[in-house]
Formats: C-alpha cells, sequence, structure tokens
C-alpha cells in the first residue's frame, strides 16, 4: 500500500494487485489488533534495534521515517499516539484505521486495487513485466515492485510467495525461519504451568562467554514451553546457528543473591513447622511453588525446618538463576517476523531496485532485514516500501 501510494503521487499510473479479499489484512492483527505503526526512536537508535542488515536501510529511513510515516496518518484522517518504549498507535486503538488512511490515500491518488488476485507468475519480455493471477487475468508494466511479506501468519496471506517468484527470477533466499517467537522447551515442566504469567523478572542468555540478552519483564509458560515479551524478543538476538544457548531466569531481579538467601534464612526459620511448599507460595504464584521446589531438589512435602543449608542454597540458586533448556523455535507460521529472504547484496539500497533485473523491486519482509519488537518491524515495511515505490515511478518517467 505505501510503495502503490508513492508511486502515484510520483506521477505513475499505479495497480495493485492484493491476494485477499481486503487490503492490509496483515494490519489488522498486529499490536493485539491496536497496530504499533512505528516507533519514536531517533534513526541510530532505530538502527540498533535491527539485528540482521541494519545498513541496507539507511536510505530507506532517509527517505521515509517514523516521522513521515506519523504525518501521512495524521494527513490521513488517523491521529496517533505514543506509548511506553516510544511504540506509536493510532488513537482510536484500531488497526482498521491504519487501513482506511491507506486506503483514503490510495483513492485519492487513483490506484487501481484489484482485489482477490493471488499471483501465480511473473516474467519479463519486450521491456516490461507480465503478471498472471489465479483467474487468469494477465497485468503488464513497465515496472514491478514485490512486497508480499514473509512466511509467518499465512492465515493473512503470507505463504512465500515473494521468495519463490524471486527464488525463480535468479534471487537468492537466505534460510527462512521465524523471529520474534516462543521456545520449544527440552523438559516437561514448563506445560505444566501453562498459562502462568510471570511479571518482573529477568531472562538472560549466553553463547559461550558472550551475553546476547539480558531484559527485564514479562513471560508466559505454554503447551510447548516459553513466550511472553522476554522470550519472544529473546529469538531475535540469538545468532542463526544457535543450538543451546545458557539461558536463565531471575525470579528475584530486584534482590542480590545475598538478599534472597538472608530472606530464605529468616522466612524457613519462622515457618519451620509450615511445608517448604507454603512458604514458596509466598514467593512465587502458588502452582509454581511445588515444581519449583522439585527444580530445586527439594521434595515439596518437606517441612521448612528440616531444609538443609546446601537445600536452602540450591533454593537461592533457583530464584537468581533457574536454567531454561531450549529445544527450538516454534513454526515460523506461529511468528510475529520472517528471519531470512531476498539477500540484500542483490538489491540496491539506494532505491530498492533488483540488481539482477532492472525494472523489478522488492520491499517489506521479502528481504532479509528484521527488527525488535516495538513497531520497528512494520516501519521497515512502510520505508522501504516507500523507496521503492518513489524509484519504480522515477524509472517510468525516465522511460517515457
Amino acid at each position: 500500500m505505501m510503495a502503490a501510494c508513492q508511486a502515484a503521487e510520483a506521477g505513475a499510473h499505479v495497480t495493485l494487485l492484493e491476494k485477499n479479499e481486503k487490503l492490509g489484512k496483515k494490519v489488522y492483527i498486529t499490536g493485539k489488533g491496536r497496530c504499533n505503526a512505528t516507533n519514536t526512536a531517533e534513526k541510530e537508535e532505530f538502527l540498533l534495534q535491527i539485528p540482521r542488515n541494519p545498513r541496507f536501510l539507511y536510505s530507506a529511513l532517509n527517505a521515509f521515517d517514523n516521522t513521515d510515516l506519523m504525518a501521512f496518518l495524521e494527513a490521513n484522517g488517523t491521529p496517533v499516539k505514543v506509548e511506553r518504549g516510544g511504540r506509536v498507535f493510532p488513537v482510536s486503538d484500531h488497526a482498521s484505521d491504519v487501513t482506511r488512511a491507506f486506503a483514503k490515500m490510495l483513492k485519492r491518488l487513483g490506484v487501481r486495487v484489484v482485489l482477490n488476485a493471488a499471483v501465480t507468475g511473473i516474467s519479463s519480455g519486450l521491456g516490461q513485466w507480465i503478471v498472471k493471477t489465479e483467474a487468469m487475468d494477465a497485468f503488464a508494466a513497465k515496472t514491478l515492485i514485490i512486497a508480499t511479506g514473509g512466511l509467518s501468519y499465512p492465515s493473512t496471506g503470507s505463504t512465500g510467495d515473494g521468495y519463490r517468484f524471486c527464488s525463480q527470477l535468479g534471487h537468492h533466499i537466505t534460510p527462512l525461519r521465524g523471529s520474534l517467537v516462543g521456545f520449544e522447551s527440552k523438559e516437561d515442566w514448563p506445560r505444566l504451568l501453562q498459562g502462568l504469567t510471570l511479571k518482573n523478572v529477568r531472562l538472560s542468555a549466553k553463547i559461550g562467554k558472550k551475553t546476547v540478552y539480558d531484559q527485564f519483564g514479562e513471560m508466559l509458560f505454554t503447551h510447548f514451553g516459553f513466550s511472553g515479551p522476554l522470550f519472544i524478543e529473546m529469538s531475535s538476538h540469538l545468532p542463526d546457528d544457535w543450538t543451546e544457548p545458557e539461558v536463565a531466569l531471575d525470579l528475584k531481579p530486584g534482590m542480590t543473591d545475598e538478599e534472597v538467601d538472608a530472606r530464605l534464612v529468616k522466612e524457613l526459620h519462622e515457618n519451620a513447622r509450615r511445608q517448604l511448599v507454603t512458604v514458596l507460595a509466598s514467593w512465587l504464584p502458588v502452582r509454581m511453588a511445588p515444581v519449583f521446589a522439585e527444580l530445586c531438589g527439594l521434595e515439596q512435602g518437606q517441612m521448612a525446618g528440616c531444609v538443609s543449608r546446601q537445600e536452602r542454597l540450591q533454593l537461592k540458586e533457583g530464584f537468581k538463576h533457574l536454567p531454561i533448556r531450549l529445544s527450538g523455535l516454534r513454526p515460523v507460521a506461529e511468528a510475529i517476523v520472517t528471519r531470512g529472504g531476498v539477500d540484500v547484496r542483490e538489491v540496491n539500497p539506494s532505491t530498492m531496485m533488483s540488481k539482477l533485473h532492472p525494472g523489478l523491486f522488492l520491499a517489506g519482509e521479502l528481504l532479509d532485514v528484521d527488527a525488535h519488537t516495538g513497531g520497528f518491524n512494520l516501519q521497515i515495511a512502510f520505508s522501504t516500501g516507500a523507496l521503492a515505490g518513489k524509484n519504480a515511478a522515477r524509472l517510468v518517467n525516465e522511460m517515457d
């Protein structure tokens, strides 16, 4: 939608082929239905939120940044607001208003929108591109922009079509997997706590001696293992070739190891005649207390007064450094964004035009660029789409 708007505004005659029955289907589910459209972070801070190929985005962000997007939405009847962490949402808290703003602009610019137009093939010849759809329609154009998204949330139409088209055209597709997605556990105990949320905890991950993630926040136990903001964000920080990082959960980040131990000494003594799980329930959610005791090597029915010094130290270690064993990521279909895509070395960062095919432009999640949570991924889509649209139109104008 952004590419179409920018191309039309630059004077091109634009046709937008939409696979779905309506525009912006994926936008409707972003930000839990509120659409975290962008982030107010300054450019350098913004680029720090992009773990792979951030330098590729310099030109795109210079051409159309977060302030441009907010101005675009405001000008098209969708006022925005800024929330925690610089996250930008429509004031209405309705993602549909963001799509409506684009639809309004597309209509005003005279963009031809064709719905239910799933593309089946792309070819080029005689100085033009031919795009064929399932309905046996064929569209010819001097320039072509592919902005079909990734593999995440296939129910919204993101089924990897663009990767197939680009691969057929000779582009290299780097390995595809989910990012901003939950993790499966090597152990069964997290499944016992399915549905339980822990707030104000710290999650850290090391690979060798290097700490690759260390953040404070919220997590969720699931039927497969772990999810929630902390684990979802951690998935984008791990390298592609990770096997089993050293992951630990600090259940009491506001206390030092010594403070946790001192409090345990005090409470175990004062509650000597009570069961250990009863004491632990004042530290943890009730459901977690017996599971935690066993993880620390203690019997859940054990009396608090019978806890030895060694067992107390095991509890302290559990509170401050509970080991998390991961077996892998959840499927890419469940991910917020796809990691991998068209190799950015084959795309001109100043124009978003393919280096292999003049007149072919690529934008959005299709490219091998992804970011952390907080509105950064949508801004990448808007920025690369805007740059692709402007330059596709410029090339058409030069041809004319």
